[in-house]
């Protein structure tokens, strides 16, 4: 059975291992430090909500961070959920199925009126989750990225 409750700064270490296999699985270089400076940033500012799975030892298996946000169309909340990890040994578990209805739960008990997400063209696997659990595809809009720095 898996268990999905909020990220507490104890969760800091084992979390800062998920972000940064989350991370390589975008083919980004490993940097433990800087996956759990992020992640103490992140909880200190509290920008973002972070959910986290944990199996039947309380080991964390998994992740899912949603960044709060608005539309100035819908006049209304629209919260991106920006990460979603599982342990490829945890995963056909239904891990991430449990972090994607908690994220929606969540979303729905602070009144937002939609979540947005992306990913790789290729993450099929994902796309399959999503599509699963009601998400739709958005036809209507190409995203777009300008890098700054």
């Amino acid at each position: 059975m898996v268990n999905i409750r909020p990220a507490v700064f104890n969760d800091l270490e084992p979390l800062s291992g998920l972000l940064d296999g989350y991370r390589q699985f975008y083919k980004q270089p490993s940097d433990l430090q800087a996956a759990r400076e992020f992640i103490d940033q992140r909880m200190g500012l509290g920008d973002s909500f972070i959910l986290v799975s944990e199996n039947s030892e309380g080991l964390l298996t998994g992740f899912v961070q949603l960044y709060p946000g608005v539309s100035t169309v819908g006049l209304n909340a629209r919260w991106t959920l920006n990460d979603l990890f599982v342990l490829p040994e945890c995963r056909e578990q239904g891990t991430g199925r449990a972090l994607m209805e908690a994220a929606a739960q969540l979303a729905h008990d602070h009144g937002v009126a939609r979540l947005i997400l992306m990913t790789q063209v290729e993450n099929e696997r994902a796309q399959h989750l999503y599509e699963s659990l009601g998400w739709q595809r958005n036809t209507a809009f190409y995203g777009y990225q300008l890098d700054v720095k």
